[in-house]
């Protein structure tokens, strides 16, 4: 019997700022190597006794999703479309429901798509491992070999340390332990007897069910409501909004593990990290001896224990004598911090939001389901945009209230519509889209196609879009 990766892909944190984002998060960046760690999550949980992923996320990712799955090669089983993010309980109760229908006592593996698990070999033996408990009935969660009195993560309590050599054996869960100070997190390193808590689960789908029926019965009504009453929309299903909106906000933790009996343990050894803010990516980022890491155009001339980390190609970061500092430049914002303070990051985007600043939640490369673009240059009256189009992909027939268009093509061949002409338009040619005209923007090569965009007019804004036909089948109010 298959285990049912179910991939939870709608978090939308700030303590990786600015490279994570609102309308980009941590999970579809590169942090470290050149997947993404939703790529990374994805292939780790595929292979032999594995299904094709379920994916629960929300609805302005839903185009990155497919994306990221296509260049990695997987094929996923389900895309569910959350209209609201609820939080763990809900989204993983949604995802069992879907699975049951098909498989009622199927396993479900619940993961995070935003962490780092370097040995995903060690990791799927780990779940083989605690397949036999979990299809008698145990939900399992996996708890992760602490080095460090770490404050910042939940702590399992196990009954009896587990194995020196870590050896994935299943034992009871005596409880699970808040995020603590650091007296107590220390005492619980001390111990041995505690585990970091990983937020991965392993469970039948009918045990996970039958446990939402005894201790949160209100939600399970409200979950199979959104689940019967959700839509097909091109390859997902958009769960329905009136039950999933009223939903509580609650994690999984709150809502069932804590109040569960059937809780069994599996103690991982392996590496592991959350990425939960730039000290952890400093420290997964391999430092030399000195304790540098870099990434992209950075250079570091004696420096100590920092993290320098450039996401352009031509913006060159330097440090010079630095010590303890995160160092992260994107082309729009640059964060520098003290590696102790690096958790403070989420103030900074508070007070960004509060002066009203685009970059505390818009990530400047705008990424679209025929592919992307980003602004070069802007004024009062103008704006000069980047825009990249995927193979095979279009934008939507679309017109404008506000302002004309003039496309300069400079990589590829581009098909374009203005009212009833239709014509290709190759490298080093351009063509004129004027105020009011119904057009659109076609690849119809096996290349990717580049072009700058200048606009003009009174107003530039991105909701300043009427939309006719959309092969993506978004409505008015979504953009590009």
């Amino acid at each position: 019997m298959s285990i049912h990766p179910v991939l939870l892909c709608g978090g939308s944190g700030t303590r990786l700022w600015p490279l994570s984002r609102k309308s980009y998060p941590k999970q579809f960046a590169s942090l470290i190597g050149d997947e993404s760690l939703f790529q990374a999550s994805a292939r780790r949980l595929e292979g032999q006794g594995f299904a094709q992923p379920l994916v629960v996320t929300g609805s302005d990712f839903r185009f990155i999703v497919t994306e990221q799955l296509a260049k990695a090669g997987i094929e996923p089983s389900s895309i569910l479309i959350e209209p609201s993010a609820r939080n763990t309980a809900p989204a993983i109760l949604a995802a069992a429901l879907v699975i049951a229908a098909n498989s009622p006592d199927g396993l479900v593996l619940v993961a995070p798509s935003d962490h780092v698990i370097p040995d995903a070999e060690r990791f799927r033996a780990a779940v083989l491992a605690a397949a036999e408990v979990a299809r008698a009935g145990q939900i399992v969660t996996f708890g992760i070999r602490p080095d460090r009195a770490e404050t910042g993560y939940g702590w399992l309590e196990l009954a009896a340390p587990p194995a020196a050599d870590f050896a994935p054996v299943p034992q009871p869960l005596v409880r699970f332990a808040e995020k603590p100070d650091l007296a107590a997190a220390e005492a619980m390193l001390e111990s041995r007897r505690h585990l970091w808590n990983a937020g991965i689960f392993l469970f039948r789908a009918d045990v996970l069910i039958a446990a939402f029926e005894k201790h949160q019965p209100d939600m399970l009504l409200r979950v199979r409501e959104a689940v019967a009453g959700g839509q097909a929309d091109l390859a997902f299903t958009r769960l329905a909004a009136t039950p999933w909106n009223s939903l509580e906000d609650i994690s999984i933790d709150y809502a069932i593990m804590e109040k569960a009996p059937n809780l069994s343990v599996l103690p991982y050894g392996g590496a592991w990290s959350d990425l939960g803010g730039w000290e952890a990516v400093w420290r997964e980022a391999r430092p030399d001896a000195q304790g540098v890491a870099t990434n992209g155009a950075a250079l570091a001339i004696d420096c100590e224990d920092t993290l320098l980390r450039s996401e352009n190609d031509g913006l060159e970061v330097v440090g010079i004598g630095l010590k303890d500092i995160v160092a992260v430049a994107m082309p729009d914002a640059v964060l520098i911090a003290h590696k102790s303070r690096a958790q403070d990051v989420r103030l900074a985007v508070s007070a960004l939001k509060a002066r009203g600043a685009k970059q505390a939640e818009t990530f400047p490369r705008d990424h679209r389901p025929w592919g992307w673009f980003e602004s070069l240059a802007a004024g009062s009256r103008f704006q000069v945009k980047r825009i990249v189009v995927h193979p095979g992909a279009a934008l939507s027939l679309q017109s404008h209230h506000h302002r004309a268009e003039h496309w300069i093509v400079v990589e590829g061949t581009a098909r374009v519509t203005i009212d009833e002409t239709v014509r290709l338009v190759s490298e080093n040619q351009s063509i004129y889209i004027p105020l009011g005209a119904v057009h659109r923007l076609e690849n119809p090569g096996k290349v990717l196609l580049t072009l700058i965009e200048v606009q003009t007019g009174s107003y530039l804004g991105e909701d300043d879009i009427i939309r006719y036909e959309d092969i993506y089948a978004r409505g008015q109010g979504e953009k590009g």
